[in-house]
């Protein structure tokens, strides 16, 4: 019996529906409110000029791709961009109300990860140094940290057949366990990327708020939304002006969706046999392609012959014809020349 693709998916959205339901799978819910000493960074967009200089080092430090244009090039600035597989990082420009202000966007390393949440494989996780790390030998490509992101940060590499992987920032991670600063950390001329235990980074912008409230918002960026996150941000502005959201309220992702989430540990039973059914699928779509595609050169190839041999029978009939024809005149013109050479040798 064939099924088709949709029927197939049909019965594995069933399938997962009534694990759901049964109540046999659940994610914990459980709260993580960080390491004790986890890192963090603090940029102050006040202090920040745009120069690129943090894509430049990052890009260097993790042997990214060529940029299409120099990191000196700031008419990239006139666009709004987000990160790719070959920019972890990027700088853009805001025209706000308090003028205009610059803003680093890199992976936040949120305390508790939205892309961990979801990952049934556990390719991501939480590290004490403050990171969130990624390990593509367990990674199946489902994307689903993509999705959960709430900001919008990993990237596929959709132009590797054989072996894509999810990109995001590091947070510099080796350096961190070598004794370094972040490589954009370590690049910035203008003191914007502070690196530090997230607590004391907590500190240090309470001060700057209060010693400068004309400057900034009273706000500290990443402090509780989504549950904490390990990058933080000062800005003169308000955070929406600077394209960050202020609709994430500060529960994390596990606490927001741990009901939702429940259905994440079925996958990994229904997950082999789901990817199973879609490879057979696939694999008979293309024999059938395959077939269709013999019987489509067999049928051309028979058409093909079928008209060459009749025009080979044209072609020979005609020539055939021809040499008669040949024949025929040449024995006529014999014949008369023959005539005249008799009547020739009478009058003799």
């Amino acid at each position: 019996m064939s099924i088709s693709r949709r029927k197939f998916i049909g019965w594995f959205g069933a399938a997962s529906g009534a694990l759901l339901v049964s109540g046999k799978a659940r994610a914990s819910g459980k709260e993580f409110k960080g390491f004790p000493k986890s890192n963090g960074v603090l940029h102050d967009t006040a202090l920040c000029v745009g120069c690129r200089t943090c894509e430049s080092a990052c890009n260097k430090e993790n042997k990214l791709g060529k940029p299409d244009k120099p990191f000196t090039d700031l008419t990239v600035l006139k666009e709004k961009r987000r990160t790719t597989n070959d920019a972890y990082t990027v700088v853009n420009k805001f025209e706000t109300k308090k003028g205009v202000l610059f803003a680093k966007k890199q992976c936040n390393h949120c305390l508790e990860p939205a892309c961990a949440s979801v990952c049934f494989v556990k390719a991501f996780k939480k590290d004490k140094t403050g990171a969130v790390t990624y390990d593509a030998d367990v990674c199946v490509g489902c994307r689903y940290c993509m999705v959960a992101c709430p900001f919008d940060v990993p990237t596929y590499e959709y132009d590797d057949p054989f072996t894509p992987e999810v990109k995001k920032c590091t947070l510099c991670k080796p350096r961190i366990d070598a004794g370094k600063l972040p490589a954009c950390v370590e690049g910035c001329p203008k003191d914007a990327l502070i690196f530090g235990e997230r607590k004391k980074l907590l500190k240090i912008a309470r001060k700057r708020i209060e010693k400068h409230p004309e400057r900034y918002e009273d706000h500290i960026y990443g402090e509780k939304e989504m549950g904490g996150t390990s990058w933080l941000y000062l800005s003169p502005a308000k955070f929406e002006e600077i394209d960050m959201r202020e609709d994430l309220g500060s529960k994390s992702t596990p606490e927001l969706t741990h009901g939702a989430l429940a259905v994440v540990p079925m996958v990994v039973g229904l997950w082999p046999a789901f990817l199973t059914g879609m490879y057979a699928m696939t694999k008979r779509r293309q024999k059938i392609a395959l077939d269709e595609k013999n019987e489509a050169v067999k049928v051309a190839t028979e058409t093909t012959k079928a008209t060459a041999d009749e025009a080979l029978k044209e072609a020979l009939k005609k020539a055939e014809s021809a040499k008669e024809k040949a024949i025929d005149s040449a024995v006529k013109k014999a014949l008369e020349e023959a005539k005249k050479s008799e009547d020739t040798e009478e009058e003799e």
